[in-house]
Formats: C-alpha cells, structure tokens, sequence
C-alpha cells in the first residue's frame, strides 16, 4: 500500500525523516508531493494512493473522485475545514485530525500578540501587563488548556466557556467555568478565541460580543476568520477606540481595517500559530502513525467524519 504526503507547504525535513520511518518501517511506500504548483499535480500523485497525508491542502469531490484506492486522509493538525467532511464519507473515505499537536505552539503565539497588543504594537509608549488581568477563553480544546496554563504562569484570572467540555475538566485546570458567551465577554480584558468554524459559529463573534468587553479589551483569535462577524467588529473598534484585535488570520477586511485602526490591530500575514519547528514535527509524524495505525488495525481513534 502507499501513503502520498502531499504539502503545498513542505513539512520540515526532519518530520520527513520521522515520517518515512514510520510509514516505511510499516513496510509501505511513501510518496512526497511538495510544493506541487497545480491541483493536477494532487490529482495525478492521489490516483493510487491509500493513504492521504496533507497540511493545509484542499481535500474536495475532485480530489476524492481521483483517488479510486483512497481509505484515509489524516490532516496534519488541528482544523479540518480543508476537507469536505461529506463527500469523504460518501467516498469511505475516513478523515482524522491530529489534535493537541500544535496546541502548544499556538497557545504561545497568543501571548506573543497578547503581550505586544497590551505594549501598544511597541509603539514606544506606556502600555499595560497581563499579570492580574483577567483573561476568558472561549473554547476549552486542546489550545484552550494550553493557553490557560500559560496564562497562570503570567499571573492573570481565568475562565473559559466550552459547552461541549464538562465543567469538571475546566475546573481541574484551575480555571472558572462560564456558562454564557455575554458574560465571558463582559467579565475579560482578554478574550482568546479557539472555536472551530462550524454552521454554528461562523460570524458568531461580532458587534454585541465585542462592545461588552471592558475599557481597553484585547480580542485574540488564532482560531479561524470566519467565526468573525467583520462588519460588526468593525463597526465596534470604530465606536470603541480603547478596544484591540490580533489576529493570526489575515481578515478579508485587512486593508479597511489596518487604515482605520492603526495601532490598534494586527494580523499575520499567513496562519502561523502552528509553524513551529517542534509542531511541524509532531503533527507530521503523528499524522504518520495514525495512518498506519488505520490502514494496518483499522484503528480510527481521531476520525471526525461520520
């Protein structure tokens, strides 16, 4: 059998290395595709591939109508919006994800941007510290509990809202469960978005969210740009100008927004929380063993299709 690691954006090739060994230490071909210039080239390589291993790379109908021996496509990290979630399982094609691999490299990259938003962007003036600032998690993934231990490292209050997380779980972390949005909100100097993009979040996060935080909020999200509701952020940092947004996700509105709130937002100019040489390390060769661990015991632990 094959597995064909296809990345736009090449893992590093010590991840290489570490996946290799497992798939070929498993005694199946590996097959590298990166940073293919054309879907043609993803559609050629996947043909007789039964095994799928990819970063941000799109997995649509075409890509699953090409790959006629196809039995698993794992995505190595977190998020899986870049999968069609419907046409696999219509293809039995079982998809996973390889959470808590990158949690921590995002969760540092939180405060990277918390700490220069509370410095003013260093802009040479007075800013303030995060320690007994109060800081609201929204989502308690694997992200969400790394961001929270760091966060009491920092010295700083926290509570988190996940209504798909027992309040037990948040409590054993030593942090104050919240079970309404508006209050998250309203009670935070930080809010640190870590909610995935579903039906029920997209632009979820917006203008009444927003205006509830108290005098010189900071809104973080490392999540994903569509759980924001633009129009309505906008129109909030536009009647709020104590109010800041760090992003590691470049806003369809960046230009509007860099223009209007100078010194008041940041974006990265790609999605970075997971690229770090450890993260691109972990979620590769994670990726890897569960791939084998699938197509050898059937073992399907981190599926999230039906």
């Amino acid at each position: 059998m094959k597995v064909l690691v296809a990345t736009e954006k090449p893992f590093a090739a010590v991840a290489v290395d570490g996946i290799r060994q497992v798939i070929e230490g498993a005694g199946y071909e590996l097959e590298l595709l990166e940073k293919y210039s054309s879907k043609a080239d993803l559609l050629a390589a996947v043909a007789d591939a039964d095994g799928l291993i990819i970063r941000s790379d799109v997995v649509d109908k075409e890509v699953l109508d090409a790959a006629k021996q196809l039995k698993i496509v794992v995505r190595a990290g977190a998020g899986y919006d870049n999968v069609d979630l419907k046409e696999a399982t219509a293809h039995n094609v079982v998809v996973e994800n390889t959470p808590g691999q990158n949690s921590n490299a995002v969760a540092e990259l939180v405060f990277g941007m918390a700490v220069m938003a509370a410095r003013n962007m260093y802009n040479g003036t007075s800013g303030t510290e995060l320690k007994d600032k109060a800081i609201g998690i929204h989502a308690f993934g694997q992200v969400g509990r790394n961001v929270a231990r760091i966060a009491k490292g920092f010295g700083m209050e926290v509570s988190a809202l996940d209504p798909y997380c027992p309040d037990e779980v948040i409590v054993e972390a030593g942090v104050k469960p919240v079970h309404d949005l508006k209050e998250l909100y309203k009670n935070n100097k930080i809010v640190s978005l870590h909610i995935p993009a579903t039906d029920e979040t997209r632009k979820s996060v917006g203008y009444e969210l927003v205006t509830l935080m108290p005098k010189n909020g900071i809104l973080v999200n490392t999540a994903r740009k569509e759980v924001i509701d633009e129009p309505g952020l906008i129109k909030a940092l536009e009647e709020r100008p104590d109010l800041k947004y760090v992003a590691d996700i470049k806003p369809d509105a960046a230009d509007e927004m860099t223009e209007k709130f100078a010194g008041r937002v940041f974006f990265t100019p790609k999605k970075m929380g997971a690229q770090t040489a450890e993260a691109n390390i972990n979620a590769g060769i994670a990726a890897a063993r569960q791939t084998v661990a699938f197509l050898r015991d059937g073992i399907d632990k981190f599926k999230v299709n039906k």
